[in-house]
Formats: structure tokens, C-alpha cells, sequence
């Protein structure tokens, strides 16, 4: 016990540091937000990757997929590495980058707002990620509960809202820079802590091929060797999980917020390449790990319908319960760098779009540096303080609304805003109209999911299909609604995309260049 608190201390200690060694970088909005636009590929591709795995992945979906699909749930671990981080890095980073730019936005509402020359687009999508991005918030919460108890004997709220004031702490002192500095930190601990987990698991049940082979043995509706498949029992189902794991990220604002703050052209190909391979680790491994939990069913008691008892999110927890006190304060440090850094990257993305594309020109005229940096700042604390309570509310009661809002949040948010964001960066015809024809869709469907889920073909009753289905709709709807409405300021289309245009001066090494073949004969 001396041994994991010790760890836990000296881990908030780091996490605080930072934060206040940070606070020189956060002295104005651009430095708070953004990082001052400078921020280097290792701390970027952290900062993406810890963002995106939360203890969601780790206890809750790996817990739940794992169950499901077995051994096959790898595939959503490398659809997030190579569809999620780097397709979306290959795709997105240089023109997010330059674009945001040459456009001055610093937030997701303030580029589409300024992208299609409308201002009731930037407030209307501000008002969606408020909505959407509080419950899932209080989501990453979920996952200390079990493993807090388990490790520590504590009361569940005591971790939550010691981990709130924390995260919160190093946020609001030091910004975007302490986020992605204690993000990089927090992303080391996420990749050894996961190799070792999965290590200490498979020696449990005596090597990698004694675990395969058991799990082979487990029946399914009258079957062996679904488990350890390569597709697993339900590939449909699992393509769906894949699709809105993978290709949601591209849509989500605190995700591509990301590449707005990135350095240079040099910075983004190496943070390609170290995010893929921290998503192949983290997101493969956690999936990995899950797709053993049928191992355990003798401790889970699944139930008639090959549900676990205490449900999906105690499949992760009974896996380790076995392992040594070490192993498991390392696991509990996993598990709050993966909640801590996603947190931290929600709250800034809440606060920064409610301060910058809500608040300013519209509640509050006159907003100058000083007073957006400290609105911000005062936001986090009352994101922060929401989310616990929702986290509470949920935790200690049965309302099953804030669940299903939490469940929905990804795919609402995803599917309102990855099709208007992307065709703003490649499509100079796209229109106002069709991306808020495809924002209100991507939302609307996923509330009609969720309060009206008998209406809906039995695919798409799941929130994860529709959540799917809603991305890819939205892929149609841009270029259709856009052929048939009035177009888009050409002045203000070609300044957007003049940014592409700038002539820059690069090595040899870099690019061939355009001179004459030199004549050897």
C-alpha cells in the first residue's frame, strides 16, 4: 500500500509541476489554446494519442468488445491505429494546420464558422460540443471506480473528484503546454503499463498459446473456437465498432484541435509515425488484453444471456485482480493518465469553444486577451465541477438518461461535424447550408437513437452502428446538398484555400524540385 501511494504521489506531483512550469506558454489566448502554434511532433502525437484512449478503451470498451468478440476486438485497436491516427494525420494534419491558420481559428465552431462565412454556424456548433462533450466527460470517470476499490479500498467519489481538482489544476495554470507535456508523460506510462499488463495476464494463464488454446475452448451459441477467430462471432457488428472508433476521430473537435497547434510540415510527418505506433501499443494492446476476458468466466458468472454479471465494465478489473501490488499500482497510474489526459483535453476544448465562439461578440462585446484567457480558465472549473457531478449523479443512481447520453456523445459529435470539417479542407463548392444539413442530422439522428430506438432498423438500434452510420452519411450528404445550394462567397473560398498556394523553400532531400535533367554525355 506505502508503494502505490508513494507512486500516486509522486504522479500528481509531476502532473502539477508541469502545469505550473507551463504558465509562461498560457499568457494569451493563442498561447492557452494553441501552445502559441509550436508545439513539437513527440508532444502532438502524445497529446492525440493520450486524448484518444481514455479509461473508456481500457476498462470499458476492451472489457465490453473483448467479451463480445474475442480475440478478433485486435481489429478495433488497429482500425484506431491506422484509420484513427494514421489516415487522420496523412489526411487532416498539413491542411488543418495551414488552413486554421491562414483563417485565424483556434477552435472547431470558430473554423467552420469562419470556413463558411457564417456565424450562426459557429454558434450552433458550439452549442452541440457543449452538449454533447460534457457527457462524455463524466464518462471517463467510469473507469477508476472498480480499479480505485480494488487497489486502494477508496470511495469511488473520493477518486473522482481527486482526479477532477488535479487535472484541473495543471489545466488551468499552464494550458494547452501543460496539457501536452503532461500528456507525453502520462502517454510513456500508457505504453509500458500496457505491455506489462498484458505480459502479467498471459503468464496467469500460462504463456500466449496455453491462453489461445483455452479460448478455443469456450463455447459460443453451441460452438468452439469463435472466440479466437479472426473475425470473431459477429463481424458485422464488429465493423460497426471499427467505423466509429476509427473514423469518428476525424470529426471529434478536441481531437483535430491537435493539428491546428502543431510546428511544421517536418513535425507532421514524424508525428505520423509516433502516433500510429503509440495507437498500434495502446489501443491494439487494451483490445488484446480484453479479447482473454472469456478466460475468466468462472469469476464473471456470465448470466443466461452471456452477459457478465456486474456488466461489461468488471471484465478488465476480475482479469487483474490476481496480480501482484506492484503491477497493480502501475495499472492504477495507467488508468488515470488515460482518464487524466483525455479530460484535460475535453475541458480545454469545452472551455476554449464556449469562451471563443459563444461568449465573444455575443454575450460579451468587449473581450480582450486578458479576460478570454481568464473566462477560459474559470470555464474548466465549471466543466469540471459538471462532469463530477453527472459522474456522481450516475454512479449513485439509476438514471439511465445521462448513460445513454454518455453512449451517444461520440457518435453525435463525430457525426455532426466530420463530413463539414473535412470538405472544408479538400471542397471549395461546399456550402453553408449542406454542413448544417449534415451537423443537424449527425446529431439529431443519434437523440432519435436514443429516445426512439424501436423505430429504427434492428442495425442501426445500436448506438455504435448508428453512430457509424451517421459519419458516413454525412460523407454523402456535403457534396449532394452543396450541388444544389447557393454557393459560397468566392473571394472568401479562395482566400481559405490560398494558404495551400504560399511558396515555400525546401531541401532537396524533401523534394525534387522542378529543374532541367542535368546532360552527362
Amino acid at each position: 500500500m506505502f508503494i502505490k501511494i508513494l507512486m500516486l504521489v509522486v504522479f500528481f506531483g509531476i502532473m502539477i509541476g508541469v502545469g505550473f512550469y507551463s504558465r509562461k506558454h498560457a499568457t494569451d489566448v493563442n498561447g492557452f489554446v494553441l501552445g502559441g502554434r509550436s508545439v513539437g511532433p513527440w508532444l502532438t502525437a502524445f497529446a492525440y494519442g493520450t486524448s484518444y484512449f481514455s479509461a473508456v478503451i481500457f476498462v470499458g470498451y476492451a472489457g465490453q468488445f473483448g467479451w463480445k468478440y474475442g480475440l478478433a476486438s485486435t481489429w478495433i485497436g488497429l482500425g484506431n491505429a491506422f484509420i484513427g491516427s494514421l489516415m487522420a494525420w496523412t489526411i487532416l494534419g498539413r491542411r488543418t494546420r495551414v488552413m486554421t491558420q491562414q483563417l485565424n481559428s483556434a477552435t472547431m465552431p470558430e473554423f467552420l464558422g469562419k470556413r463558411y462565412d457564417s456565424k450562426a454556424l459557429k454558434i450552433g456548433a458550439s452549442a452541440i460540443i457543449f452538449i454533447f462533450l460534457i457527457p462524455y466527460t463524466a464518462s471517463l470517470y467510469n473507469g477508476l471506480s472498480r480499479l480505485f476499490g480494488m487497489a486502494f479500498n477508496i470511495d469511488y467519489t473520493v477518486c473522482i473528484i481527486l482526479m477532477a481538482v488535479l487535472t484541473g489544476i495543471y489545466v488551468i495554470a499552464g494550458g494547452y503546454m501543460a496539457t501536452a507535456i503532461n500528456d507525453f508523460i502520462q502517454g510513456i506510462i500508457m505504453l509500458v503499463g500496457i505491455v506489462a499488463v498484458i505480459l502479467a495476464v498471459l503468464k496467469v494463464n500460462g504463456g500466449f498459446m496455453a491462453a489461445y488454446q483455452g479460448l478455443t475452448e469456450v463455447p459460443y451459441e453451441g460452438m468452439k473456437g469463435q472466440f479466437a477467430s479472426f473475425f470473431g462471432p459477429d463481424p458485422l457488428n464488429l465493423l460497426g465498432v471499427v467505423i466509429l472508433t476509427s473514423l469518428g476521430t476525424w470529426g471529434l473537435p478536441q481531437m483535430v484541435q491537435k493539428f491546428y497547434a502543431i510546428k511544421s510540415e517536418k513535425d507532421i510527418s514524424k508525428g505520423t509515425i509516433i502516433s500510429t505506433f503509440f495507437a498500434v501499443v495502446v489501443a491494439g494492446g487494451c483490445y488484446f488484453l480484453g479479447g482473454f476476458g472469456r478466460l475468466f468466466y468462472d469469476k464473471i458468472d456470465p448470466s443466461l444471456t452471456g452477459t457478465p454479471v456486474g456488466g461489461f465494465d468488471a471484465v478488465v478489473p476480475t482479469m487483474l485482480e490476481g496480480l501482484s501490488p506492484l503491477l497493480l499500482g502501475i495499472i492504477v497510474i495507467l488508468v488515470l493518465s488515460a482518464s487524466m489526459s483525455t479530460l484535460s483535453s475535453l475541458v480545454l476544448a469545452s472551455s476554449s469553444t464556449l469562451t471563443l465562439d459563444f461568449l465573444k461578440g455575443n454575450v460579451i462585446k468587449d473581450m480582450d486577451e486578458k479576460k478570454q484567457v481568464f473566462i477560459m480558465r474559470l470555464l474548466i472549473v465549471v466543466f469540471i465541477l459538471i462532469s463530477v457531478v453527472i459522474a456522481i449523479i450516475q454512479y449513485s443512481t439509476t438514471v439511465n438518461f445521462i448513460a445513454q447520453l454518455m453512449g451517444i456523445s461520440w457518435g453525435a459529435l463525430a457525426g455532426a461535424f466530420l463530413a463539414p470539417f473535412m470538405y472544408g479542407l479538400y471542397m471549395k463548392k461546399a456550402t453553408s447550408a449542406s454542413a448544417w444539413v449534415s451537423m443537424i442530422f449527425g446529431a439529431g439522428i443519434m437523440v432519435c437513437n436514443m429516445f426512439f430506438k424501436s423505430a429504427f432498423p434492428a442495425i442501426l438500434q445500436s448506438p455504435i452502428n448508428c453512430g457509424a452510420f451517421a459519419m458516413l452519411a454525412g460523407l454523402v450528404i456535403v457534396p449532394l446538398v452543396s450541388l444544389f445550394t447557393p454557393k459560397p462567397d468566392k473571394k472568401l473560398v479562395e482566400f481559405a484555400f490560398s494558404g495551400y498556394d504560399k511558396k515555400v523553400i525546401v531541401s532537396a532531400r524533401d523534394s525534387l524540385g522542378d529543374s532541367e535533367p542535368v546532360n552527362d554525355r
